[in-house]
């Protein structure tokens, strides 16, 4: 069962640890603003992410689910065809513009932290997916279960380094300066919950397998939101430390690392790159999986889904997230609610 548990809990977590998560951009983006406040927002997003992975399991293992499609026919209705095939549209492209987000990360890191042109970078993760996606999903969860734990560890270490240099008034003053709305923590925490489920929900239902029984989920659940609870509020007290102006960093995490120590820099480097990595190899097999009906037609969308995303990476890593996360944000609260009401678990 702990095999099982940890399988489970290092595929989602290297679905969600990617370039927004781990360079700081996301918690930036969602919870930084709003100062102590923010930090509960985090403990209501993990909860509510949670949540979302036990009902999304209990829902997976009682109607033997195998496709995101069949997903959508148990919490909707089968008969309600024409909002299936537009939610199905909706979740696809939230898949495919975060393996686009995935690759320009990978090329603002190469960018910020190497002085290389960030297109190169975009270029090397792009071709890495498509020879991934050459090969069974199985490679898949392995790559997970090497690259998380250590992901997980090195986070956590950073954290201990930092704990006793955090300046809570700076956290207050950023929320005085930005003039945040007392309530709009609340928003932003059910909006990061809802655009995590839209990413996580595909991943989840490729774990069939390994949902045994309803201890595993619960286990599997409960863990993965702990664990999620303190990397992010470990990243949101890096936050606090960094003497320049945020919003000008694409990866502001990595900087704060940078400035603390060359060996440690370098090691968080290759983490990040890896756990980006990760989190592209897991969302481009779901899109892919999701929309083709053929093994023949694979390969070739796989391939110009790769090309598109180099093109794409060009707009910016930063630009992507605090434009369209938000607003596929508000479009996965549907989700949310049809998976909390559902009767069918």
């Amino acid at each position: 069962m702990i095999k099982s548990i940890s399988k489970i809990i290092f595929v989602i977590i290297g679905a969600l640890i990617g370039a927004g998560f781990a360079s700081g951009q996301e918690i930036y983006v969602f919870f930084y603003a709003y100062g102590i406040k923010g930090i509960i927002g985090l403990i209501i997003s993990s909860a509510l992410i949670g949540y979302i992975i036990y009902k999304t399991f209990k829902i997976v293992q009682k109607n033997n689910i195998s496709t995101y499609r069949e997903f959508l026919e148990i919490i909707i209705g089968k008969d309600k065809r024409n909002l299936i095939n537009i939610l199905n549209i909706i979740i696809n492209t939230f898949l495919l513009v975060t393996f686009f987000i995935m690759i320009s990360g990978f090329g603002a890191y190469f960018e910020q932290q190497l002085g290389i042109d960030g297109l190169i970078g975009s270029v090397i993760l792009a071709i890495l997916c498509y020879i991934v996606f050459m090969t069974s999903t199985r490679g898949i969860v392995k790559v997970s279960t090497i690259i998380v734990p250590f992901l997980i560890l090195f986070i956590i270490y950073i954290g201990i380094q930092i704990l006793g240099i955090i300046d809570i008034s700076k956290i207050q003053q950023y929320t005085i300066n930005n003039n945040s709305n007392n309530l709009m923590f609340i928003l932003k925490s059910i909006l990061y919950s809802s655009y995590n489920s839209i990413l996580l929900i595909p991943v989840l239902i490729t774990l069939k397998d390994y949902l045994k029984n309803n201890k595993i989920n619960k286990y599997s659940s409960i863990l993965t939101a702990i664990i999620v609870l303190i990397l992010s509020i470990i990243l949101f007290l890096i936050l606090s430390k960094i003497d320049v102006n945020i919003e000008n960093l694409e990866m502001p995490a990595v900087y704060l690392v940078s400035k603390i120590s060359k060996v440690l820099s370098i090691i968080y480097g290759f983490i990040i790159l890896s756990s980006i990595f990760t989190t592209s190899i897991s969302i481009g097999n779901s899109f892919i999986q999701n929309i083709c009906k053929k093994k023949k037609s694979y390969q070739h969308i796989a391939l110009i889904m790769c090309i598109t995303s180099v093109f794409v990476s060009k707009i910016g890593f930063s630009n992507l997230v605090q434009i369209l996360y938000p607003f596929f944000g508000y479009l996965g609260i549907i989700q949310i609610v049809k998976i909390i009401l559902i009767d069918k678990a």
